[in-house]
């Protein structure tokens, strides 16, 4: 049976859980990808959970569908941190590679949106 990093990153869809300054949660669905032995997702600089994220660090991952209902598996806590735009660069070639087509289209067209420093990549260290 592998880790519960290698069963997070292999899920197609993620909700990952912030958390506001008050503690109280706030979940997204998400596409990752493992990347190095963390856990890699790219960002609107400006969405609220950057922001949190910004503030604390503490997160929880846990598998989901497209709308991040239908959670299974276990939530696993975790790290996170905000990436430069190298590393962000990274992150958009690795979830390029795991969603295919798909993947490459839409880093594609978030290219054309706007700036590169538009979008942030995040890692998460997961707890085992």
């Amino acid at each position: 049976m592998g880790s519960e990093f290698e069963r997070i990153a292999a899920e197609k869809y993620v909700v990952l859980t912030t958390f506001r300054k008050s503690g109280a949660p706030v979940p997204t669905p998400v596409w990752a990808a493992g990347d190095g032995g963390e856990l890699v997702l790219w960002s609107e600089r400006k969405a609220g959970k950057v922001k949190r994220i910004r503030n604390s660090g503490r997160v929880e991952v846990q598998a989901c569908d497209f709308r991040g209902n239908n959670t299974h598996g276990d939530v696993v806590a975790g790290e996170a941190r905000l990436l430069d735009l190298e590393a962000t660069e990274r992150v958009r070639k690795a979830i390029a590679r795991k969603y295919g087509i798909t993947g490459r289209v839409t880093m594609f067209f978030s290219k054309l949106r706007g700036p590169k420093d538009r979008t942030v990549g995040i890692a998460i260290k997961l707890a085992e």
